[in-house]
């Protein structure tokens, strides 16, 4: 791995993580489903049309089709909708923690339903990111977390697990920015109607939070797809997913920088867990992954 790509992965990292304090501004100004459902509108549009300026086409196969609509409503309605909720109630660091889990529970999905083969070194790697994410919790827990919260972040993981299994394959296929573009739709029009449904439209646009969004839309939700895919044909999606075990690290130091979230010494200890076990399931799939 080149100095380059390190500094994509990192760079790649850092933004991933950053999109959950950015997430916790916003929601504190706007109801969470209807302005989820916004800035997928607009990441869309703007997607579409660098793909069409890339030479891409919307005439996609079934399986793209599939995938953009799994993806679509995994990703952005599930796994975004629900943390942008939860993060009403939850801290930043906490919803950041509870996402970075999601190659654990890859791995273990791959395992329990697909058949694929456990390494020594996963399984130690599931065994210890798994404890650590119950640590965490465990100590939040014990300060009075809001439970259901939580339970929407474990619910927006594992829906994004099922996103990153459903994208398997698809990536090489062509006209990935246009799915991209065209996954985003499929997240804002699920939120707009479950915003229609559940939420009264209050919004407060203030500075803070205008800025909060546009960093939202451009940094997370579409730098962050060109540097990942930019990185994943530098180096292959096995060495690049290593870079995930950044995510706990970086998501709380964020958090903690930006929005002043206290950090406890479980915390830390947590933290350090999860990212070895994340590292030991992606270092495992690189030692059985030919080039």
């Amino acid at each position: 791995m080149d100095i380059r790509a390190i500094g994509m992965g990192l760079l790649f990292a850092l933004i991933w993580s950053s999109a959950f304090t950015s997430a916790r501004i916003i929601v504190a100004d706007a109801p969470p489903f209807a302005i989820s459902a916004i800035r997928f509108a607009i990441a869309g549009i703007i997607g579409v049309l660098i793909a069409r300026a890339m030479g891409q086409n919307w005439n996609l196969t079934r399986e793209q089709w599939r995938a953009t609509f799994v993806f679509g409503l995994c990703q952005n309605a599930l796994y975004l909708g629900l943390n942008f909720l939860a993060m009403t109630t939850v801290e930043a660091s906490l919803a950041s923690i509870i996402a970075s889990s999601m190659p654990l529970i890859v791995a273990f999905a791959g395992w329990a339903f697909l058949s694929e083969r456990l390494t020594k070194l996963a399984a130690l790697g599931l065994v210890l990111g798994f404890a650590g994410v119950i640590l965490i919790m465990g100590s939040r827990m014990s300060a009075g977390v809001d439970m259901l919260g939580i339970a929407y972040c474990l619910i927006g993981a594992v829906a994004l697990a099922v996103a990153t299994l459903t994208m398997r394959g698809v990536t090489a296929s062509g006209n990935m920015m246009m799915i991209v573009g065209l996954q985003m739709f499929v997240g804002a029009i699920v939120l707009f109607f479950a915003s229609l449904l559940f939420e009264t439209w209050e919004f407060n646009w203030n500075p803070k939070m205008i800025t909060a969004l546009t960093y939202t839309i451009f940094a997370p939700g579409l730098l962050a797809t060109f540097i990942w895919f930019a990185l994943v044909a530098r180096i292959g999606a096995v060495k690049a997913a290593t870079f995930h075990f950044l995510n706990p690290f970086f998501g709380v130091a964020i958090a903690a920088l930006l929005l002043g979230e206290a950090l406890g010494i479980m915390d830390v200890i947590g933290v350090a867990i999860i990212s070895a076990g994340i590292l030991a399931v992606q270092l495992s799939k690189q030692t059985h992954t030919p080039k």
